[in-house]
């Protein structure tokens, strides 16, 4: 199979290609974050690397020869934790580019599979304007069903597809729940020292959040003026730890294997989030979140990500924790592309 995969990130396409036992032929990839490409041939050297996706005519491709192509065009200004810009915002409309060469292609190989992915909080308005731009309707599947996080995302595919009365729609069924929680994934309730940009553990256990900071955790906190900001959201009450939601309550009480997302401290609508027994959705930004365990709160490791999008442990170790989520943060979650390459070939199954 030849495989045209645009803003390619951590390659999860081809990861998830081989993994169900389709063999690759020639796989191009358009990528221009130095990181990701690193990391695409650190595991898969034989990956050719095509640039910049606006500059498409420039490539040298054979076009007839592509089966597959592969897109997952970006989300920020269809995301709900974006400005809602659009599909006609300056990122998001890149997706045209990607129907550009789709009909490119398909004018030379009418047969080309395509799958393009996107966020599950795109308006109704954008979801029908790209499903009108590829002629079908996409499937809507949450990688909870596979993963521990919650990650609500679109599908449009004709890897597999049926006719309605009135649309064509991507056929991929729901994958079966295997009820992975977030306890599940956690490596330990105690945190190892990350040299990262991030918070370090903090007892919660009869003493202010603050004190319980690493002296470089509370400097790195300071110098970007959210220390206050961080420290407000978590307090404890009558033994009760809590962190402040924008709920009509007001907080909600952190468990033992809660996951909390402190992403948007200063934001009047979101505050914090507790999650209970699945992580909140990674982002491409830095995320802060936090595990709860044995009175400990830590941020999660770089492990957790990796296994919070399904991918094995140091899978991205030749990454610092920070580049490392910010692709997995940005990118597919693997099983869930597994199941759905999963129908191009009858024979190929997923456990």
């Amino acid at each position: 199979m030849n495989v045209v995969s645009l803003f390619n990130g951590m390659n999860t396409g081809r990861q998830a290609l081989e993994n169900v036992g389709i063999k690759i032929n020639k796989y191009y990839s358009s990528e221009i974050k130095p990181y990701a490409i690193q990391l695409t041939q650190h595991h898969f050297p034989d990956t050719i690397q095509v640039g910049d996706v606006t500059k498409w005519k420039e490539w040298d491709i054979d076009w007839k020869s592509i089966d597959l192509i592969l897109s997952g065009s970006p989300c920020q200004d269809l995301s709900a934790a974006g400005k809602r810009a659009g599909i006609n915002g300056s990122k998001s409309s890149l997706f045209f580019v990607f129907v550009e060469i789709l009909e490119h292609i398909k004018s030379l190989n009418p047969k080309v599979l395509f799958l393009q992915e996107n966020v599950g909080s795109a308006s109704k308005l954008d979801v029908g304007i790209m499903s009108r731009a590829l002629g079908v309707y996409p499937a809507r599947i949450n990688s909870s069903l596979l993963t521990a996080q919650l990650r609500d995302r679109y599908y449009w595919s004709n890897i597999r597809t049926k006719e309605t009365m009135f649309d064509i729609v991507t056929d991929i069924p729901q994958p079966k729940d295997r009820g992975i929680m977030f306890k599940d994934i956690i490596t330990s309730g105690h945190v190892e020292r990350i040299k990262a940009n991030c918070l370090m553990e903090g007892t919660i256990s009869k003493h202010n959040f603050k004190d319980n900071l690493s002296d470089k955790a509370q400097k790195y906190l300071r110098s970007r003026g959210q220390i206050n900001n961080f420290i407000s959201l978590i307090y404890e009450v009558n033994n009760e730890l809590r962190c402040k939601t924008n709920t009509q309550k007001g907080y909600d009480v952190i468990t033992e294997n809660d996951c909390l997302d402190l992403s948007f401290p200063t934001s009047t609508t979101r505050r914090g989030r507790v999650t209970k027994g699945k992580s909140p959705c990674l982002m491409e930004s830095d995320n802060k979140l936090y595990s709860y365990k044995d009175g400990i709160v830590r941020t999660i490791n770089q492990i957790e990500m990796e296994r919070l999008q399904g991918f094995p442990d140091g899978y991205t170790s030749i990454l610092n924790k920070s580049k490392a989520g910010s692709l997995l943060g940005d990118g597919w979650t693997l099983p869930i592309i597994e199941h759905i390459f999963s129908f191009i070939n009858n024979t190929t199954k997923i456990n």
